[in-house]
């Protein structure tokens, strides 16, 4: 039975448990969990992270905890009882936790990113540290103040931890965590921004420490013992700071003691910042210890002497920079001469070479280094291994910058200087020693009391270095002697001068001392300073142990008789510089005097005067014994001395205050506590104060005054314990005269503080001085009197201060700092004072707020008077505070909230200090304001409300304290991690507004209304709903938990609010669309879903109320629109959002009668949603460019042709630009441009700043514009289209005369030309791509793509880039159409294959000698359409043959834009299957063979061909396969009687079939003579072999001789015999350039796939050699190449189909002589279809009369000959090649092909040039034909890429249709009907008459269908020209309208448009009789002012 848990509330799950028992709980270790119930070994309960999955779970696997329950029952709530910091501790690890294993993810994806990945192993080691720490604290073994430096350790790493990943910053109160609730939000912004301010600006130390370790000494010449001392020396003042540490190295260079570090480390301590500086230096003397020279070989003298090695010297300043502890190598110096090596450091330091030079050039000194910043106590928490390890201290010379109380220290310094000394009858000068001891009263000398320095104990002795040969030696050599105080009477120091002899045994001979007396008998130490002390001579052998001998002598030469004259004027003496650094001992004697007072009574009144003259530090060395001396004298005789008692008083007090001596002051306060015994004092003291008080008025020098006036803190305190004393010591005696003399003392002081004097006054000063002291009198007044009255004395006070202020008045801020003060102080903590000072503080605050003074000050003391006010205090129930908090809102709040705007509209202030202290003021005044609205109850805001008298005021306030909330929601109001401190402030200001909405309710409603204030309300709404911080779905789980439970989701509760609201405004809801829209559908984005359904019916209220105002809601729904675009850019909303949006709104419009629109827009807005979250989805960082871009061209053609928003439309051509560029589709990108290109035009009307552009007209917008794209296409190889640019620019400039620009445009085109030739140019392939499956983005859900492959890229690198786009996809095995369960699928499907181009421009393509490099441009550029065959067996399959069942399916693709165009791929628009039967098929395969023969041969000729190997491989593999049975195959299953019984339909295809076969066998014939003109000497064999097997194909077909129709040469007919003469079933249907035979399913209709260039044929080729002609043992083989799951998943579509075909028949060479008549001039070739009358060239379809009449030809081309043709056959016509692929099918039936050949009638002569229209006529071709001859057998003339030989370029090539003479018309925008383009105007020439023809028209009714009902955006350059939709006339061409002549001339393109006439144009798309319907299109809106 499950019983509910008592005690066993709260556990931790030991071990990780499955759950896979029923009801089971999982759990992983770690969890914490709440348990609930429990039964026999199992307990109910549920896991802290996820509360509402309960479950049941093993007792065992859970460790309990203590804890503590809040609302026992349901709802309960289980805290645990361990540590705060604990508790911290594990949530932040847990956190941490998962961030952490995110860092590893970063780190292992991202290698680059070091910081990540450094990040990641920092944060382990320190959660494993807090691991370790928190296991510490569990254990509960540490003392307290272990424990306090532990949980110090966690709170700063648990710091460091958040900082670094971002996460907030915790408040803490000594390491706990502080619940924002329980403190007051004052009081939560000083603990933060205390916080903060440590994170940013660590104090910089006051205190410093160099910490040296010494590692060795390298050199090559060592072999003796060395010393090594360094100490810290001022090189400004050329004076050691510090002793000496002394380190001592054997033999090798190495310390002596290696096990005992604290030899070799040492502290130098207590350096102060001033002592950081480039000039301080440490300087290291190194001694040897041995013999007096260095090289002496070795004798038997034992004595060693020390003797000068070497010095190094490094300035502390190197050191600044370096944190770590650096090894150092110091250069090691030694003297030129040694009598300068007393100062061989100061020589390195001034570098002064010519003294010193390196010891050795490999000497140096490894030394380690580190300087370390704050308090020695510090540094031994922060450094403990180094104090446990052992170091030694070195000691600064004198006191510290702060000297300590309790400090110890009585260390004296003795410097040996130097010494003169006489020879003493030697012949060189001695070699000198000293030897010092320290003899005590006795005589006796001291052990261990003399040191080299810190590091090595002290010795009884210490021996100088000695010089060699020196008689003045300078030594300068410190020691330190360190006796205790009590032994410093008495004692002595003996200096023993010996010499050092060199010879014999080295002895050392006595020849004289010196001495010196440590203290004088009065009991003053030996002055500090330099003595010259008298040496004293004796012998070796003098007995100097009895030092009373010797002590009655003269010891200095200073302090000697006059009369002993002889000692003076002798030459020896000897210097030393002495420095006593004691705590203990003075050198002063009037200090001494002073103590002992009473054995001198005479000397009371010099000594006490003598007082402020001694030194500070003398002072607090005898502190407590001065003031017991003062005090005495003052009981003793007060009225003598007690005036200058009080001033002796008031000098020590004010010396406390000064930084040095600050930490005296509890020595002071102990002394007052603990040791003053002065009962009467009282007395005296107050009378002398009030004395000074009185005389401040009339004194003329204040300065006295304000010195005791400072003091006065301290001498009140003096008073009350006295007074203390006394009452103590008499039962409270005179306790009325006590107070009376209180009383008194601040009456005089009111008066004094009442005086209103100049700003400038001294009293001004003196009441400025009284009033910082004054507030520290309080507590000792709290001693004796109560509180209220203290209150009062402070009260009368600070009110008897004059009221007048004046702003610059320095009193004003002294008032204010002494009011801080006094809130601060503990009188203002306790309530009954409290409100008692209130109004005065209140009075003083307001006055300065109002006048925007002290602002800072102000901040601090409402920070204090709020902070006492907690939360927790019941506000209702407590009158007291209530009243409190009623008083300070009536005061300050209105001019709180002035102050914060203020401040805040203010400009920032320039210095980082100034903008510090700027912000916090702010924060302060910010935190302030919250804590005093936190305070606020429901009462006190209906007394706010109420004193509010009149509307406006009300109005005002509101609009404030909206305005007030909107700046404390700014993200930059607090730092970024301070979300606890925003909760709150997002707390307060819900509560407000919810208080406040009511009183915009009452007021400012129906005809009260102020839009105004709730137009502020709603927008204060908004942005509180959206700010970061709100938004939960950000936080990790635990946070959002902690914020639900702490706050619920305010966002949700703004939403009602808002809501309801809304609903109260009625017909006022009108005011706020559409402004309100934007906001609103903001807040509807946020991802909470109450937030969304309470917000997004506000929408539909939106919608009927602008229903009901006009009718409709356009407003709302291009507002809707627009937002939409910006918000969900930004990344808000989800697909979430869009189906709830879609569905609340459809269900609220249900019953309203304007239903339908409402439909209509929200499918709008929700398809606009679609595009808008997918193209976000796709702009994530690290999406492949080609979804970014696909997405982009889905979102641009919605707002074009959906949402007809320009603006919008032209920002998203800019982004699919900047796309395209990246990517380096710069094709693409001039396409892309060349939409926004197309909306301008070239006028001068101004356009604003827009995007990158600035402001300028729209004529110099359009010509950067086509500079851009022409540079891009240029970058694309898109030369063709560059060129057409170039021209309509040219146009341009050369209007205007702009001839400079106009040369540069020229030079360009040429240049692009150039590049047609000369540039080598890849054909990319093509590939079709299915999308299925719901899991595509919207913009490619089940839709199929043509696709343009990048460079060399083929089937199998393409479908392998798509899956790495689509990394999830699964690529389809097969290429049939997927069915319903693929569409329906929640999965990926890809299905792609090659497909194959079908060219539009036929006309290049099939025509005679146009360059390689020119037809590949058109075989691949401006596709609609692309092919894709798959063969298959119809009925019985015969094996022997199985040509006779092979079909092929044909499906024929039509995209909704060509190809290349704004993108890579466009989506399929409509899908044509065709069957093709296996006769077509043959008369196809062998069509296309016929055709590359013909290719090959013609480039064989023409010499292009740099070999002849593809010419041989191909007519060998067509003669090898025909011999072999390739073309018998066909004879056999095609020519047999069955067949043709069977199928007699087909009798006009068998005898095509046959004549392609004898045609067939005429090329070859034709071929192979050719081949043996070229044929290499080597391949003789092969063609002769060839001619043979050709006689055998031939006899196989059963050829004797060619037909007639045949034999002319076969390469050169093109639409003449043989495949004209039997196609007659259909009359021709004749294209407007009037010479081309129109055929369905020619060969020309398959695409121009062979990729070989001219030099050498592909491995394609080949394959379509050998398989073509079915060279193949089984027919299937035949069609290996093409596309089919049976040979790979996805084959590529090089491999090319059998049926390709190579390109269209060249047009045949020979050309009719003409008639003299219809000769013109050259330039008639050169004209354009507008120049030519079209109506008169074409006559209508011709009757078999015509056919036969050969036409004259116009001279496009001139006559032209070939040598291998015979006479007739040079009389055969040209025509140009007419594009079969263009036309459709009409009833399936084939077109004749016998109609005779039509001929180009001549082209009418241009008019002269006379400044009419001809001059903007452009010439079809650059050049003139006469000046292009060619020298080979080919035709003369090359037709450029823009050229057409007959008028029919134009009109079958839509890159030049109906513009050239405009300057490609549809690319600009213009104000001509569109009619005007289909026109047709008779010419003024005569030439041009003649009857018009009307428009041929092309295609069946279902290509007309798809032209008239697809609207796309005018992508293709190609299509601006196309005549598929008629094209405006350009501006430039406009006829203007008849007006009177301007007074000045015209300007050039106003002359050009007189006499403009337009031509029609027609589709070469459309040939079946059709009439043309112009092409509906939006026209876009013009471009507003963009």
């Amino acid at each position: 039975m499950w019983i509910p848990t008592e005690h066993e509330k709260y556990g931790v799950v030991l071990a990780s448990f499955r759950g896979t028992v029923q009801h089971g709980l999982p759990l992983e270790i770690g969890d914490t969990v709440q348990l609930l119930e429990k039964c026999e070994g199992w307990y109910r309960g549920f896991v802290h992270k996820n509360p509402n999955a309960k479950g049941i779970f093993p007792c065992t696997y859970i460790h309990l905890k203590n804890a503590h329950i809040k609302n026992k029952g349901q709802f309960e709530t289980v805290i645990p009882t361990e540590d705060s910091v604990i508790t911290e501790m594990t949530s932040t690890l847990r956190d941490w936790g998962a961030m952490w294993k995110r860092l590893y993810v970063v780190k292992s994806v991202q290698h680059t990113h070091k910081n990540e990945g450094d990040l990641f192993h920092r944060l382990w080691h320190v959660m494993n540290e807090i691991l370790d720490l928190r296991r510490q604290v569990l254990v509960g073994h540490l003392t307290n103040d272990r424990m306090k430096d532990v949980k110090q350790h966690i709170t700063a790493r648990l710091d460091w931890g958040n900082e670094q990943l971002s996460l907030d910053l915790v408040p803490r109160r000594e390491f706990s965590m502080v619940d924002p609730d329980e403190i007051s939000v004052t009081e939560l912004f000083k603990l933060m921004e205390h916080r903060h301010r440590k994170k940013e600006t660590p104090v910089p130390a006051s205190t410093h420490h160099l910490f040296v370790h010494m590692k060795s000494l390298m050199s090559s010449n060592l072999g003796e013992e060395l010393e090594v001392f360094f100490h810290i020396y001022d090189g400004r003042e050329n004076r050691p700071l510090s002793e000496r540490f002394f380190v001592r190295l054997n033999k090798n260079g190495v310390p002596k003691s290696p096990e005992k570090t604290e030899r070799q480390c040492t502290l130098f301590v207590d350096l102060g910042s001033s002592d950081l500086r480039k000039d301080v230096y440490i300087v290291v003397h190194i001694m040897r210890i041995g013999r007096m020279g260095a090289g002496e070989k070795k004798n038997l003298c034992s004595i060693q002497y020390r003797r000068p090695f070497g010095c190094a010297v490094v300035s502390i300043a190197d050191l600044l920079t370096a944190d770590s502890k650096d090894d150092h190598l110091l250069k090691v110096y030694a003297c030129t001469t040694e009598s300068e090596w007393y100062q061989i450091h100061e020589n390195i330091i001034r570098k002064v070479n010519s003294r010193y030079n390196l010891s050795g050039s490999n000497t140096g000194l490894a030394v380690s280094l580190q300087l370390l910043h704050g308090d020695i106590e510090q540094l031994r928490r922060e450094y403990m291994v180094l104090f446990t390890r052992g170091v030694s201290i070195t000691k600064k010379l004198g006191f510290s910058d702060i000297i300590m109380p309790g400090e110890m220290r009585n260390d004296l310094y003795m410097t040996l200087e130097k010494g003169e000394f006489e020879k003493g009858g030697k012949s060189v000068a001695r070699n000198v020693e000293i030897t010092v001891y320290v003899l005590d009263i006795e005589g006796q000398v001291m052990k261990s009391y003399v040191a080299a320095g810190s590091g090595e104990p002290g010795g009884d002795e210490y021996h100088s270095f000695v010089l060699y040969h020196n008689n003045s030696p300078r030594w300068a050599e410190q020691i330190k002697l360190p006796i205790p105080v009590d032994m410093f009477r008495g004692a002595h120091v003996r200096f023993e001068f010996r010499h050092c002899s060199t010879k014999d045994k080295g002895e050392k001979k006595l020849f004289g001392y010196s001495f010196v007396h440590l203290m004088q008998e009065d009991g003053r130490t030996l002055p500090d300073g330099t003595h010259e002390l008298i040496i004293h001579k004796c012998e070796e052998n003098a007995n100097l142990q009895d030092s009373s001998r010797y002590l009655k002598l003269p010891f200095s030469k200073a302090n000697l008789p006059g009369n002993n004259q002889a000692v003076k004027g002798t030459k020896e003496s000897f210097w030393i510089t002495s420095f006593l650094c004691s705590t203990k001992l003075t050198q002063n004697g009037d200090m001494l005097d002073l103590l002992k007072w009473r054995a001198h009574p005479e000397k009371i009144n010099d000594s006490l005067s003598k007082l402020k003259e001694i030194d500070g530090s003398e002072i607090v060395k005898f502190l407590q014994d001065t003031l017991d001396t003062l005090f005495g004298i003052l009981d003793e005789s007060s009225q003598r001395y007690g005036l200058k008692v009080f001033d002796c008083l008031v000098h020590i007090i004010n010396l406390l205050q000064d930084s040095k001596f600050q930490h005296f002051k509890p020595v002071m306060d102990t002394y007052i506590e603990s040791h003053f015994a002065g009962a009467l004092s009282y007395r005296d003291l107050i009378k002398v104060l009030k004395w000074y008080v009185d005389r401040i008025v009339d004194a003329e020098h204040q300065d006295h005054i304000q010195q005791v006036l400072k003091a006065t803190e301290y001498i009140f305190k003096y008073i009350i314990q006295s007074r203390r004393l006394f009452a103590l010591a008499t039962g409270g005696q005179s306790e009325e005269e006590f107070r009376c003399c209180i009383h008194e003392l601040f009456m005089s002081i009111r008066f004094f503080l009442s005086q209103e004097n100049k700003i400038t006054s001294p009293v001004t000063q003196t009441q400025a001085v009284f009033l910082r002291t004054f507030p520290a009198v309080y507590g000792e007044l709290l001693k004796i009197f109560t509180v209220r009255e203290v209150a009062g004395f402070v009260r009368e006070t600070l009110g008897s201060l004059p009221a007048t202020a004046h702003a610059e008045c320095p009193l004003e801020a002294v008032k204010l700092h002494c009011i801080a003060k006094t809130v601060e102080s503990q009188l203002y903590t306790n309530p009954e004072s409290r409100c008692i000072l209130l109004p005065v503080v209140l009075r003083l605050l307001q006055a300065h707020m109002q006048e925007q003074r002290d602002l800072v000050m102000c901040a601090r003391i409402l920070t204090s008077m709020l902070s006492l006010i907690r939360k927790d205090d019941s506000v209702t129930t407590d009158p007291v505070v209530s009243e409190e908090v009623d008083l300070i809102v009536d005061s300050l709040l209105v001019v709180l909230m002035r102050t914060i705007l203020e401040i805040t509209n203010r400009p920032q202030p320039a210095g980082t200090n100034m903008r510090l202290q700027f912000q916090d003021i702010t924060g302060e005044f910010v935190a302030c304001l919250l804590a005093l609205l936190r305070q606020m109850s429901d009462k006190h805001y209906q007394q706010l409300l109420q004193t509010f008298t009149s509307k406006d005021d009300l109005r005002d306030f509101l609009l404030q304290i909206f305005t007030v909330f909107r700046i404390l929601i700014r993200p930059e109001m607090f730092p970024k991690d301070w979300t606890v401190m925003r909760l709150v402030t997002n707390n307060v200001i819900i509560t407000t507004v919810l208080y406040l909405s009511d009183a915009l309710r009452k007021n400012f409603l129906n005809e009260k209304f102020d839009y105004k204030v709730w137009d502020s309300y709603f927008y204060l709404s908004v942005i509180f709903i959206n700010q970061p911080c709100l938004q939960l779905e950000s936080f990790s789980p635990s946070k959002r938990k902690r914020v639900l439970e702490k706050y619920g989701d305010m966002r949700v509760m703004m939403g009602c609010e808002i809501f309801s609201m809304w609903q109260n405004l009625g017909e006022h809801k009108l005011n706020f669309i559409p402004a309100m829209i934007g906001p609103f559908l903001e807040v509807t984005l946020v991802p909470q879903p109450d937030l969304r359904n309470v917000m997004i019916p506000i929408f539909h209220d939106m919608m009927d109320w602008e229903q009901r105002r006009s009718g409709n809601f356009k407003q709302v729904e291009a507002k809707l629109i627009d937002k939409l675009d910006s918000l969900m850019s930004e990344g808000k909303g989800d697909e979430t959002y869009r189906e709830l949006f879609n569905s609340i709104l459809l269900k609220k419009i249900e019953r309203e009668t304007w239903r339908e629109s409402g439909i209509s827009l929200i499918a709008t807005v929700t398809r606009l949603m679609e595009r808008l979250l997918d193209y976000r989805d796709c702009m994530k960082l690290g999406e492949v460019d080609g979804k970014k871009i696909g997405c982009t061209v889905s979102l641009l053609n919605f707002y074009k042709t959906e949402l007809n928003k320009e603006e919008m439309y032209i920002r998203y051509i800019h982004k699919l630009y900047e796309l395209h560029l990246k990517a380096q589709n710069y094709t693409e990108a001039s396409y892309t441009l060349l939409l926004y290109d197309e909306l301008l035009e070239w006028s001068d009307r101004p356009l604003r700043e827009f995007l990158n552009y600035p402001m300028q007209s729209e004529w110099q917008r359009k010509e950067y514009l086509h500079l851009t794209i022409v540079q891009n296409f240029d970058r694309g190889k898109c030369w063709e289209n560059g060129i057409i640019l170039c021209r309509e620019l040219a146009d341009q400039y050369e209007s205007y005369y702009d001839y400079r620009n106009l040369s540069k445009m020229r030079m360009m085109e040429a240049s692009l030309y150039d590049k047609i030739m000369d540039q080598q140019r890849l054909e990319p392939e093509f590939f079709r791509v299915g999308f299925y499956g719901k899991k595509f983005p919207f913009f490619l859900r089940n839709k199929e793509f043509v696709c343009r492959g990048h460079d060399y890229e083929r089937l199998e690198a393409f479908q392998q880039r798509m899956l790495n786009e689509f990394p999830h996809a699964i690529a389809m095995q097969h290429v049939n159409q997927p069915d319903q369960t693929i569409y329906q699928a929640e999965a990926q499907y890809l299905q792609i294959y090659a497909v194959s181009p079908i060219p539009e421009s036929q006309d290049v393509l099939q025509r005679d000698g146009v360059p390689d490099n020119i037809k590949s441009f058109y075989k691949v550029n401006h596709i609609w359409r692309f092919r894709y065959d798959r063969p298959f067996h119809k009925g019985t399959k015969d094996k022997e043959n199985e040509f006779k069942s092979l079909w092929v399916e044909r499906t024929t693709l039509t995209l909704v834009q060509s190809l290349p165009g704004i993108s890579r791929w466009f989506e399929v628009e409509k899908r044509e299957l065709v069957e093709v039967s296996p006769l077509e098929n043959a008369i196809e395969v062998i069509e296309n063979k016929n055709l590359q023969l013909r290719t090959l041969i013609a480039q064989c000729q023409s010499r292009q061909m740099q070999n002849i190997n593809p010419l041989t491989m191909c007519l060998n593999g067509v003669i090898d396969a025909a011999v072999n049975g390739g073309l018998a195959r066909y004879q056999e299953a095609f020519f047999v009687k069955d067949y043709i019984v069977n199928h007699p339909e087909d009798g006009e295809k068998i005898g095509r079939l046959r004549e392609l076969m004898f045609e067939q066998a005429h090329i070859l014939e034709y071929g192979l003579a050719v081949h043996e003109k070229f044929v290499p000497q080597d391949m003789r064999p092969l063609h002769k072999k060839l001619v043979d097997q050709f006689h055998v194909m031939k006899s196989s077909l059963g050829i004797q001789e060619f037909p007639a129709y045949v034999r002319a040469s076969p390469v050169h007919f093109t639409n003449g015999s043989p495949r004209s003469s039997c196609r007659n079933s259909v009359p021709n249907i004749i294209s407007p350039d009037g010479a081309r035979v129109v055929a369905r399913r020619s060969p020309l209709t398959y695409p121009a796939v062979n990729r070989y260039s001219s030099s050498s044929l592909s491995s394609q080729a080949s394959n379509e050699v050998s398989n073509i002609t079915g060279q193949s043992e089984s027919s299937d083989e035949v069609f290996n190449m093409q596309p089919s799951p049976s040979t790979s998943s996805l084959s590529s579509n090089h491999s090319a189909s059998p049926n390709v075909t190579s390109s269209a028949p060249s047009s045949a060479r020979g050309s009719p002589q003409l008639q003299d008549k219809h000769k013109h001039s050259r330039e008639n070739s050169c004209l354009s279809s507008r120049e030519r009358p079209v109506s008169a060239i074409y006559p209508n379809p011709l009757d078999p009369a015509q056919r036969a009449t050969p036409h004259q030809i116009g001279d496009t081309t001139l006559p032209r000959s070939d040598p291998n043709l015979s006479a007739p056959d040079k009389v055969r016509t040209t025509f140009s090649s007419r594009s079969l692929d263009s036309v459709k099918e009409v009833n399936n039936t084939q077109f004749s092909d016998t109609v005779g050949k039509l001929l180009c009638p001549p082209v009418p002569p241009r008019p002269p040039y006379s400044g009419s229209s001809a001059k903007t006529m452009r010439s079809q071709s650059p050049l003139p034909t006469s000046r292009s001859p060619q020298k080979s057998s080919l035709p003369p003339f090359t037709p450029s890429p823009t050229e057409c030989q007959s008028a029919g370029l134009v009109s079958n090539s839509p890159v030049l249709s109906g513009s050239y003479s405009s300057g490609i018309s549809s690319m600009s925008r213009c104000s001509v009907s569109e009619a005007s383009g289909t026109e047709a105007t008779t010419g003024d020439h005569p030439a041009h008459q003649g009857p018009t023809m009307p428009n041929s028209v092309s295609s069946g009714s279902d290509e007309l269908i798809r032209r008239e009902n697809k609207t796309p955006p005018p992508y293709s350059v190609y299509e601006r020209s196309n005549p598929r939709r008629p094209v405006p006339l350009p501006h430039s061409l406009s006829i203007p309208p008849s007006v009177d002549p301007p007074a000045l001339p015209p300007k050039p393109h106003q002359l050009r448009t007189s006499s403009m006439k337009l031509v029609p144009t027609s589709d070469p798309r459309r040939a079946d009789g059709v009439p043309h319907v112009p092409r509906p299109r939006p026209l876009p809106r013009k471009v507003s002012q963009l």
